[in-house]
């Protein structure tokens, strides 16, 4: 049996989302700093990246884990499009790149209006193609993460980007420091996270959510949630509309109207986490130096 400290509820509807006899598994552990997982059920991998060590990872059931790809460009946030494809966020070049399945890959952005972005972080594409994705400063503060640089944006925005035409605008120009985003299962809500706490306590460690106008724009943003415990850093939603955040104590679950219901602890500072498996019902959670993995009682919403 799972040892029952792993799980705190904070309502009784958190125990419907969860396996209480599913413990948590450690996958992997030998990262410096482990980011980005993401999900291909069509190959029974998850892939993440390890970003001070400019190297992509995988790991199935069947083989446990090898180097995807070395040097990975300081690539952090991953997602997959419509067409199956890898979407990456790279720190080192500043730029959102695709994998097309020859292996070449295509970049996709690393200019606004003439500028360099700052350090694309994470990605979500919504089911009518468009990429969307943050671009905080974090790969160009130090040569750890990335290339120290100075910026050449006048903010850090959120961008929703056309693949088909290029065209790249700034949906929210207000953030601090934008990190994880998702949207709600419907897609009429975006989710983003604000993670400018992480190196100033008095700034935003919560997540704001905005509604998706018209498919392309953003409105009515608000406070969502507020992370009691680190930061928020990669969030995703379930099916139920529930909201799954990183934090320092382990992984937050908030219910649709942002009301805390439930945390799973976890050994380490946790930065992101998705859903997986053949049902969708893995968590599988990046956390400082390890890669864990839980078994849930509901589903991802994102696809595919």
């Amino acid at each position: 049996m799972a040892e029952a400290s792993i799980y705190e509820i904070h309502d009784p509807r958190f125990r419907q989302l969860i396996v209480t006899s599913a413990g948590l598994d450690e996958l992997y552990s030998g990262c410096r700093w482990a980011e980005g997982p993401v999900w291909f059920n069509d190959a029974n991998q998850l892939l993440w990246s390890d970003i001070p060590n400019q190297r992509m990872l995988r790991w199935t059931p069947e083989s446990g884990v090898s180097v995807y790809r070395q040097p990975s460009n300081f690539a952090n946030g991953h997602t997959r499009d419509r067409q199956g494809r890898l979407i990456s966020c790279e720190h080192g070049g500043r730029r959102v790149t695709r994998t097309e399945v020859d292996g070449s890959i295509t970049v996709l952005a690393d200019h606004f209006e003439g500028a360099k972005l700052n350090s694309p972080n994470d990605v979500v594409v919504k089911s009518d193609g468009t990429i969307w994705f943050t671009d905080p400063t974090y790969g160009i503060m130090s040569d750890y993460e990335g290339y120290r640089a100075v910026s050449e944006q006048p903010a850090r925005n959120v961008y929703r980007l056309d693949p088909t035409t290029g065209a790249l605008a700034a949906v929210v120009k207000d953030f601090i420091q934008p990190n994880g985003l998702a949207f709600s299962p419907d897609e009429t809500i975006l989710y983003v996270a604000d993670s400018a706490a992480s190196h100033d306590e008095s700034l935003p460690r919560h997540v704001r959510a905005f509604d998706v106008v018209d498919g392309n724009r953003l409105a009515n943003g608000r406070v969502f949630c507020l992370i009691d415990n680190g930061i928020p850093d990669g969030i995703r939603t379930d099916v139920n509309g529930n909201l799954w955040s990183s934090a320092a104590d382990g992984v937050h679950c908030f219910d649709p109207t942002g009301k805390l219901i439930g945390k799973i602890r976890v050994p380490q500072t946790v930065a992101n986490l998705t859903f997986g498996g053949p049902r969708r019902n893995r968590l599988f959670i990046a956390a400082t130096r390890s890669v864990y993995s839980v078994y849930l009682a509901v589903s991802g919403a994102q696809v595919p």
